[in-house]
C-alpha cells in the first residue's frame, strides 16, 4: 500500500502546477483552503463534506493539486 508521501509525489508529478516544496507550505495552503471551505466554498474533489471535516478535504485538495498557488519571490530592493 502506498504511503501519503508517495501519493503526494505521484499526484503532483501528474499536474503541471508548482510543486509544494515543503511541509510548512502544504500546511499553510491547506489551512487557507480550509477557511474557504468553512465559509461555504464548494470542495474541488469528489468527497462527501458531511463525512469529512474541512481540514481533511483541504489537505486532500492540496495533495491532489486542485489548489492553485503562486510562490512569490522576495524583492531584494524592499526594506524591512
Amino acid at each position: 500500500m502506498a504511503t501519503t508521501t508517495e501519493l503526494t509525489e505521484n499526484e503532483l508529478e501528474a499536474t503541471g502546477e508548482p510543486e509544494v516544496d515543503s511541509k510548512y507550505r502544504l500546511i499553510i495552503l491547506a489551512a487557507k483552503r480550509s477557511k474557504q471551505l468553512q465559509r461555504g466554498a464548494t470542495p474541488r474533489i469528489d468527497i462527501d463534506p458531511q463525512k469529512h471535516k474541512p481540514t481533511r478535504i483541504a489537505l486532500e485538495e492540496v495533495i491532489r493539486g486542485r489548489v492553485h498557488f503562486d510562490i512569490k519571490k522576495k524583492d531584494p530592493d524592499a526594506t524591512s
